[in-house]
């Protein structure tokens, strides 16, 4: 399993760390945190040297209820960091958490090697074309509704049967766009409720099936924090041990807050193997 960042093939065999970095003064965990350039680089650079081999840049919030910022002031908190961090640390990948093509376009233009959409192109229909013209790699994520709204009584028949489904509709949309390295994230609470969550994480080894990198983003959510009725900031346990589920189900890519600890368990995990 491969993806192409830059002429460079990336084997994704191993696991590899996405680490989130959100310029946002509102994130569900750590909003205004890294909303300060200075911060956001020292973050930045404490996940690489644990063990990040991406780092995922958000500047507009996507937690339930959340609302929109405009396109300027989400270009205003990522292009400063961004560019920074090519400059600081330019062999290594930086993802920007967007669904806006022309923010896209922006970071793609100033270096940025994936765009990770958290819609799959539902919120803006140029975004598939644009990361197309770019020849860079894309996560699809299943979504249902819009952050504002998502959680407000989330309905399926199946939802590992829909999602599925939703995948292999998305796959050929961004084939047809000239994108050759995608990315699939199921969206854990994203327009789903815990039962929902749950269900995807015991099927998760179905989505091998799509052939395609997986990528899971657990770290600290509502599925876990509820779920052991604590708080996100005390559901780093819960999620390393639902990062080492998803590992054992053929996961790729691990999103995360905590890259230190996301390293650990893939290294022991592989040295069971």
């Amino acid at each position: 399993m491969t993806i192409n960042l830059k002429g460079e093939l990336i084997d994704l065999t191993k696991p590899k760390i996405m680490g989130i970095l959100n310029l946002t003064p509102d994130s569900f965990f750590d909003g205004g945190k890294y909303n300060s350039i200075d911060r956001a680089i020292t973050q930045a650079e404490k996940m690489i040297c644990e063990g990040a081999f991406f780092i995922d840049l958000g500047a507009c919030s996507t937690k339930p209820g959340a609302n929109e910022i405009s396109e300027e002031e989400e270009k205003k908190r990522l292009y400063p960091v961004l560019e920074r961090l090519i400059e600081e640390f330019p062999k290594n990948h930086f993802s920007i958490d967007t669904y806006r093509a022309s923010v896209a376009k922006g970071c793609l233009s100033k270096g940025a090697s994936i765009i990770n959409d958290i819609s799959g192109g539902q919120f803006d229909h140029a975004m598939m074309e644009t990361v197309g013209n770019f020849g860079a790699p894309y996560v699809i994520m299943h979504i249902l509704g819009k952050p504002r709204d998502m959680q407000k009584n989330p309905t399926y028949k199946n939802v590992v049967q829909e999602v599925l489904y939703y995948f292999s509709e998305k796959i050929q949309l961004a084939y047809s766009n000239g994108i050759n390295d995608i990315i699939i994230d199921p969206g854990f609470g994203f327009g789903k409720t815990l039962e929902h969550n749950y269900e995807l994480m015991k099927n998760l080894e179905l989505f091998q099936t799509l052939e395609l990198p997986l990528l899971v983003g657990v770290s600290r959510k509502s599925m876990i924090y509820k779920k052991l009725e604590t708080t996100p900031e005390h559901a780093l346990n819960g999620t390393t041990v639902l990062n080492t589920t998803a590992i054992n189900k053929g996961a790729n890519i691990l999103r995360v807050h905590d890259v230190k600890e996301a390293k650990e368990c893939i290294d022991l995990l592989q040295a069971l193997q």
